[in-house]
């Protein structure tokens, strides 16, 4: 049944939204009316750098303006994005791209090879200080510079002629060419970046190449895109725009989706996705999700530096409680980190060769906690000057009052709840200022990699901080070839050991309902992507 429910949610390509503006069509004085999709992005992004974004309330506004060598079609497969066509030599290492002859930037600048090269060396500059820097160590070289030990002249990407790209990568990578239509690989126009250093903090400045532009960024309020008709392939997207207001607060939202203020709309409160399951609503859509909803425990700090305080912890945790009762969107309770929807060397789901790695066992759990109590010196009552960090959305509230609730119940501890913004979040995990945090992880690619590889030595998104040096051999070894075999046994065996040790606890496997007005056709939803209007049309 579980791999049922995550092949039917690898694709789906469903109904979407819009709302009518009136526009000056002609000299006749009728009107045409613009089509333009009205949301929320939930929160202000941290950056509209590609080389600086690190979450989805970035990633979907960057997925709309920007475009890399490849991208997704609806149907699932990787298609030529601003490449036209590819070459991969016999060392398996060494691709060529050529590139389109018609790909402009949203200012009429022709998008060329260099500004490839230039974006990726540029995110990969220590100075820059780019999160997902990571993603570009697949790169000769890549790794070694960013950690100030190598020179940029060594990366191993270079622009032959304004057409042609050459990538050398420092090992085969089975999953590369998906890697290319992940945001930090997007292009950044060269001329324009040298040229100012804060080009991406306002629409005014802002310049991208995608079916998209931004014309309109109110910071902490709203965001608009407008249809970029400079795209090469601008016939495909049929409506006009896109309106996204920043709203925090998940029912202020949806009071105004209700109120016909909004036409798409995810996240959704948990009751009112409860509720339209029930009624059988037919604006909810449950869409996939690539995703693992879990929470950090701030491994360098006491007594979470504790093994059995930790798996305690993770025990006394009932998850298909959390699912059932509070999440209540078609989600799995975590059996490990690395979610259903992905398929290991056999050709079966890769989660039922790894395995049930997480349980939920009382007894076992209070048992290692007073053991991890009498390590540690700690007892009951210390917990309660510690807190659960999470960024402000009514569920992730009500899901830390679970957990909080389930630790006092078996436990008999009560740790204190914290909310704070989205960025904020991510600043103090950043900074290793939390105990315990909740935390959530889309694939950037659909492969186990694209999570057993977060938690690394020293990993940029490792903010439990967790250190193994058998996991690392593994994950890198796993890395390194294109050998499936190698390659998935070796994760099975480090996600064993990661769950082992518990840095950290996988709550449960996401799915995204959102909410669609019954009116346009053609939202798209990757299986580890927000969803996409790029193809989507109205008929209202």
């Amino acid at each position: 049944m579980k791999k049922l429910l995550a092949l039917v949610l690898t694709m789906t390509l469903v109904l979407s939204i819009g709302l009518t503006a009136c526009t000056p069509a002609d000299t006749s004085g009728e009107t045409t009316e613009a089509k333009i999709i009205r949301t929320n992005n939930m929160s202000e992004p941290g950056s509209l750098d590609p080389a600086l974004a690190q979450g989805t309330h970035d990633s979907w506004v960057l997925d709309h303006t920007f475009e890399g060598l490849y991208k997704k079609s609806p149907d699932g497969t990787f298609i030529p994005g601003m490449a036209k066509e590819y070459t991969l030599a016999d060392d398996e290492v060494t691709y060529t791209f050529k590139l389109r002859d018609d790909i402009t930037w949203s200012n009429g600048d022709p998008v060329t090879a260099h500004d490839f090269e230039f974006a990726w060396k540029r995110a990969l500059d220590p100075d820059l200080a780019s999160d997902y820097a990571f993603q570009l160590y697949y790169l000769k070289g890549g790794e070694a510079y960013n950690a100030g030990n190598g020179s940029i002249d060594d990366i191993g990407v270079r622009a032959i002629d304004d057409k042609t790209l050459e990538v050398v990568l420092e090992t085969p990578t089975a999953y590369f060419i998906e890697l290319t239509s992940f945001y930090t690989y997007y292009p950044v126009n060269k001329k324009i970046v040298e040229a100012n250093p804060d080009w991406a903090k306002s629409a005014e400045t802002h310049v991208s190449n995608g079916p998209f532009k931004l014309t309109g960024w109110e910071h902490n309020a709203s965001i608009t895109l407008t249809k970029n008709d400079n795209y090469y392939d601008a016939s495909i997207v049929k409506i006009d725009g896109i309106e996204m207001a920043i709203i925090a607060d998940e029912n202020t939202a949806w009071q105004r989706y209700e109120g016909g203020e909004f036409d798409f709309l995810t996240p959704l409160p948990q009751a009112v996705v409860a509720q339209l399951k029930a009624q059988g609503n037919p604006e909810l859509v449950i869409g996939g999700d690539l995703a693992t909803y879990y929470y950090n425990f701030n491994t360098k700090v006491k007594p979470f530096d504790n093994v059995k305080i930790r798996k305690a912890l993770s025990l006394t945790l009932d998850r298909q409680t959390i699912v059932d009762k509070i999440a209540q969107g078609g989600q799995l309770p975590a059996e490990g980190v690395v979610p259903f929807g992905m398929i290991d060397e056999n050709g079966r789901e890769y989660r039922d060769g790894a395995g049930k790695l997480v349980e939920y066992n009382v007894e076992e759990g209070k048992r290692l906690f007073a053991e991890g109590l009498a390590e540690t010196g700690f007892k009951v009552e210390d917990f309660s000057k510690f807190s659960i960090l999470y960024n402000t959305l009514e569920a992730h509230k009500k899901i830390a009052q679970a957990v909080q609730e389930m630790w006092r119940t078996n436990l008999g501890i009560e740790l204190q709840l914290e909310n704070v913004d989205f960025q904020v979040k991510l600043d103090r995990e950043k900074a290793g200022d939390y105990y315990v945090s909740r935390a959530g992880w889309i694939g950037d690619y659909v492969d186990p990699m694209t999570f057993m590889d977060l938690w690394l030595t020293d990993g940029a998104f490792n903010d439990a901080e967790f250190s193994n040096d058998e996991y690392d051999r593994l994950v890198l070894e796993a890395k390194s070839t294109t050998d499936q075999n190698v390659r998935m046994e070796n994760m099975r065996k480090a996600e064993k050991i990661l769950m082992d040790n518990m840095p950290v606890a996988p709550i449960y496997f996401y799915t995204q309902p959102y909410a669609q007005k019954p009116y346009v056709t053609g939202v798209f939803k990757p299986l580890n992507r927000y969803p996409y209007f790029i193809y989507a049309d109205m008929n209202k």
